[in-house]
């Protein structure tokens, strides 16, 4: 794959602040790319410099392989944290309005079949859900089919049933070949929509890999957790009584199963937890993703 964009030794400054500090990534072409961090790690800050928005204290971003300029503006869609939107106006209205301001932009029809807004097409924007709203606001960042979008939390307040039904407008968009960056604060719409994540803490990168590979150079195995009812006796491998609990980090599940049905255990209340990207997060930051 190509790399589409790449961040070299980026910093950013505010007064005695480093709100960024010395960041360096790349970026491939058609792969949705996570950018997570606690709160204050600096997320916004890097997106805004990569987007144009901000210049850099020190360091530079390129776009396929030149340095951000005009012409980028014309090759990107951004979906930002807030949005003011028109008021007294439509949806149809308000997409006819942002089309209006692209010399090549897609089509009225293909943005609206795209993230499903035909339902809301006439609807005032002062009415709509925040579901409907996210959609609406991605139909924007797709109008000058950019070849790279920024997605900064775009579904932090959703539903659970909107949020998902948002995953499904990210992988349509991105199965268009277009380059997706996603911060978000939902580690399950990281591990599920992201080839490719980067953590940071305190303006600094911490790990860089696929959500796999991440998990994988940094845990071993599953966790089995089991009522012991009273059995302090047992002896199998990895095991240690917590509590009311036999819990058993094991790098042989099929093994662990067996050496529980010996042991006569009663299996009701059994768990098995391998971890994920909230276990890993937590690892590196030492906080939750909200924190």
């Amino acid at each position: 794959m190509n790399t589409i964009m790449q961040i070299e030794n980026l910093k950013k400054n505010y007064g005695s602040v480093q709100a960024v500090d010395g960041l360096s990534f790349s970026i491939e072409e058609g792969i949705c790319f996570g950018l997570l961090g606690p709160n204050g790690a600096g997320k916004t800050t890097t997106i805004e410099m990569m987007e144009g928005i901000l210049a850099p204290s020190e360091g530079q971003v390129s776009f396929r392989g030149k340095k951000i300029d005009n012409h980028f503006k014309k090759k990107v869609g951004i979906q930002f944290q807030n949005t003011a939107l028109p008021e007294f106006i439509t949806v149809k209205e308000t997409l006819e309005l942002f089309r209006s301001l692209y010399p090549d932009p897609r089509s009225l029809d293909e943005v609206i079949e795209i993230c499903s807004l035909s339902d809301i097409i006439d609807r005032d924007n002062r009415k709509l859900s925040g579901g409907q709203r996210q959609r609406m606001l991605l139909g924007l960042a797709i109008i000058p089919h950019p070849e790279i979008i920024f997605l900064d939390e775009p579904t932090t307040g959703l539903d659970p049933q909107a949020r998902r039904n948002f995953w499904e407008l990210i992988k349509r968009i991105k199965a268009e070949k277009t380059t997706v960056l996603l911060t978000t604060h939902y580690m399950e719409e990281a591990e599920i929509l992201c080839d490719q994540i980067a953590i940071m803490d305190h303006g600094k990168l911490l790990e860089i890999d696929t959500p796999e590979t991440l998990l994988e150079n940094h845990f071993d195995g599953a966790l089995v957790k089991i009522p012991h009812g009273g059995r302090t006796d047992l002896k199998l491998d990895g095991g240690v009584l917590s509590g009311d609990f036999l819990e058993i980090t094991t790098n042989n599940l099929d093994r662990t199963m067996r050496d529980l049905l010996s042991s006569q255990l009663n299996l009701e209340g059994l768990s098995i937890k391998k971890p994920n990207m909230e276990d890993l997060f937590l690892k590196l930051t030492g906080s939750s993703l909200r924190s």
